[in-house]
């Protein structure tokens, strides 16, 4: 019988042979087609733990709810005008809280949240236990809008959200009652001090004009 010269392997086997070594050499270069195309590809910016994408920089933050203490996000309010009051029981301001819950009443239908966070800042007005301040809102004003456990709002020891507030506008908190008016977006901040009454007719306007703007 005739050989392959040099193979020692009858034309069958080396015709096996050949197809073979043709097939392994094709895959060979497919895999490292693929390998160089996967670390070609771009990687996606990871979306930060327990955060939406949808989530502006600004709201991703975690509180614990004065009530219960229970962590909340403040992504949950993404995508409406979001009111920030820095709060005291024992302040001259502390009547706002009345017309805060009227605010809140009258525009959450339209995207309004107000979000009240105790703070002992100034002439320690405010240094209740969180059970004690939340008692104090419910039963003196019927408070219903979301709020927080007893924070800090000035100062080295300010909390981050609130020193993105002031980094974004330029104004800290100079007494309790300060307010800051998120737009939906959640990048347009405007800052309004303390005297400013939530139903001052010019804070009621900016309101309603911000409240109408698309995002």
């Amino acid at each position: 019988m005739n050989r392959c010269a040099g193979t020692g392997q009858s034309p069958f086997f080396a015709r096996r042979w050949l197809a073979l070594t043709a097939t392994c050499g094709l895959l060979v270069l497919c895999g490292r087609a693929a390998t160089a195309q996967t670390a070609a590809a771009p990687l996606r910016p990871a979306t930060a733990p327990g955060h939406s994408a949808s989530c502006p920089p600004l709201l991703q933050h975690r509180f614990d709810r004065l009530q219960d203490e229970k962590p909340q996000s403040l992504c949950q309010y993404a995508g409406q005008v979001v009111l920030v009051v820095n709060t005291a029981s024992y302040c001259g301001f502390t009547g706002q809280y009345k017309g805060l819950e009227a605010l809140y009443e009258r525009y959450k239908g339209r995207g309004l949240v107000v979000l009240g966070f105790p703070a002992n800042d100034f002439g320690r007005q405010e240094p209740g236990a969180n059970q004690a301040i939340a008692d104090f809102c419910e039963n003196t004003f019927g408070v219903k809008f979301p709020m927080f456990a007893k924070t800090t709002v000035v100062g080295r020891g300010a909390n981050a959200f609130y020193q993105q507030l002031a980094a974004r506008t330029g104004q800290t908190p100079q007494w309790n009652f300060h307010k800051y008016l998120i737009a939906r977006d959640g990048q347009t901040v405007r800052s309004y001090p303390s005297a400013t009454e939530p139903d001052n007719p010019a804070f009621v306007r900016d309101l309603e004009k911000i409240l109408s703007a698309k995002i």
